[in-house]
């Protein structure tokens, strides 16, 4: 999760204490300021879109189920050419939160008892104080695990350096042929 000290450019407070059964929509369509802090926050050259449409309904007793999605169209620097690249993010949005009081909260992790985690199945539950969830920094973590961390511009290559001599070997396989010689 975002750290307390650092407020979402996309921050949404929603308001979970009476949430209609069908759930509150929340939509975030980023404007330019909020698109640019997004491009500096993720190292980013731009954000040009960014929309999350998401649905905040009541799970289980006193939960909170957030679900949607979180697309943008951003712009990358090539990992080899640094040209810009452009990317488009389309990322499914799932999270459940639980009062910090909840006993589904505490259940396992504080008894002391084993618990089985599956690393395809859903997250554990995160919990939440007093009666609001920041969605929109919900939402930008999975913008965040979108992005590709070494996008690479179609057909660019790194090429390796090479010595004229020994062309397939680099500066490691050389040493080791130098001391290979001299045994």
């Amino acid at each position: 999760m975002m750290d307390n000290q650092t407020k979402s450019p996309v921050s949404f407070l929603a308001h979970v204490a009476r949430l209609p059964q069908k759930g509150m929509p929340v939509v975030i369509d980023a404007d330019e300021k909020e698109r640019a802090a997004l491009a500096a926050a993720h190292g980013l050259v731009a954000v040009e879109r960014y929309r999350a449409e998401l649905l905040v309904a009541p799970w289980k007793r006193h939960g909170v189920k957030v679900s949607g999605t979180v697309e943008a169209d951003i712009v990358q620097e090539c990992v080899v050419t640094l040209d810009p690249i452009e990317n488009h993010i389309a990322e499914a949005v799932e999270a459940v939160y639980l009062p910090e009081d909840s006993k589904l909260g505490r259940l396992g992790f504080q008894s002391g008892g084993e618990i089985v985690l599956d690393a395809e199945g859903p997250d554990s539950p995160e919990t939440f104080s007093g009666d609001t969830i920041d969605v929109g920094a919900l939402a930008e973590e999975f913008f965040g695990l979108g992005i590709d961390p070494y996008p690479r511009k179609a057909g660019a290559e790194i090429t390796p350096a090479v010595d004229s001599e020994n062309e397939a070997e680099g500066p490691l396989q050389q040493k080791l042929r130098l001391l290979r010689s001299k045994i």
